[in-house]
């Protein structure tokens, strides 16, 4: 499951967790928006799915309003340790660039299709109703468009 996330690291050399047995004492799934400062700056949305951290890679800072969009590519499952990580990956190594939490929480999930997700996410900067619709944006279809839904 997180055989991608393995290959494109050397965890003797980069201070990212390796995937473990991870435990975690909360009720509901949890989310986190890590600020990564590598070749480019960007977020990384990532939610506790089916045991992993499902991720986004989003170029500008995530909405807190509704009206705004954001482009994310998905990227490699990313396991649950992740979520505690900041830190500077080394250069030379991928992903290099320093890595701090933007926000965390935890979320429900209202739906997961295969172009569309929506989830109620409980952060301390983001809180309410997001969508995620697949788009033909991006390479090899990773394309997504994330916002913020209206309060109904």
């Amino acid at each position: 499951m997180l055989e991608e996330y393995r290959k494109k690291r050397d965890f003797k050399e980069t201070p990212e967790p390796a995937p473990g047995n991870s435990k975690k004492d909360l009720d509901k799934p949890i989310f986190v928006i890590q600020k990564h400062d590598a070749s480019t700056l960007h977020y990384d949305f990532r939610l506790e799915i089916g045991g992993v951290l499902k991720s986004w890679a989003v170029p500008k800072e995530p909405p807190a309003k509704a009206g705004i969009k954001r482009l994310a590519i998905q990227t490699e499952d990313h396991p649950l340790e992740y979520a505690d990580f900041e830190g500077e990956i080394p250069e030379g190594h991928y992903g290099a660039g320093k890595v701090e939490i933007w926000d965390r929480g935890t979320f429900e999930l209202k739906k997961f299709e295969e172009k569309e997700l929506i989830c109620a996410l409980e952060g301390e900067k983001l809180q309410g109703d997001y969508v995620m619709i697949k788009t033909k944006f991006g390479k090899e279809g990773k394309g997504w468009l994330l916002f913020k839904k209206k309060a109904e």
